[in-house]
């Protein structure tokens, strides 16, 4: 009794996976385009705001360089700006304030990542659970029906089946990529606070040592 249940379930349930895998897809290409969107609107070229604030730190101009970090909208732009705001303060404040910066906005420039890498990962499961449900429905068809003519619809119900585990294997790729792609755009967003919060570090102890 229990396995005539389990075996109906699996029949409607092997449908719904491929509901599921479609609901997903949907959602995972929004916040790959809402992610896309939101790096476009903040690239920066972080080699050329490293130089133009190092000359104005030379030059005395903290304020300036405030100003120059206002007109960016970039995530280092925002962090160089507070811990430019620290500059009175001394090297180890702006120091600290360059380090929690990042970490502050971590939730800003990673969401939506781990839904993208957990999808990536699991999709392909998800695809070939429901071509095990497929199977098993096909299956139980032929021991309905053990004729000749039953054997074309379960090749037929074998084959819809695994269209499931194709089905998860391209919902995952989309995303395993974006993962990859926009875990790298996080990782020069630190590496570009990193090298320009170094060389303005390296000014800033530059200048007292002159006084």
């Amino acid at each position: 009794m229990l396995i005539q249940k389990l075996l109906a379930i699996a029949e409607i349930t092997g449908q719904a996976v491929l509901y599921l895998l479609l609901a997903l897809s949907v959602l995972s290409i929004g916040i790959i385009f809402e992610r896309w969107i939101w790096f476009r609107r903040r690239r920066v070229n972080a080699r050329a705001l490293g130089r133009a604030l190092v000359e104005k730190v030379r030059a005395g101009d903290v304020k300036g360089a405030i100003a120059l970090c206002d007109k960016e909208r970039a995530v280092e732009a925002d962090v160089l700006k507070e811990a430019l705001g620290w500059w009175d303060h001394g090297s180890a404040s702006v120091e600290q304030v360059l380090a929690g910066g990042v970490q502050d906005r971590r939730k800003a420039f990673e969401s939506g990542l781990l839904f993208l890498g957990t999808l990536g990962n699991n999709a392909p499961f998800i695809g070939l659970f429901g071509t095990v449900l497929g199977i098993v429905t096909a299956f139980r068809e032929l021991g309905a029906n053990a004729s000749g003519g039953a054997m074309g619809n379960v090749m037929t119900a074998i084959a819809e089946a695994l269209v499931a585990t194709a089905i998860g294997i391209l919902v995952a790729l989309p995303a395993v990529i974006a993962y990859n792609v926009f875990q790298k755009k996080t990782q020069d967003v630190e590496d570009n606070v990193q090298a320009i919060g170094t060389l303005l570090l390296a000014q800033m102890k530059s200048a007292q040592e002159k006084r």
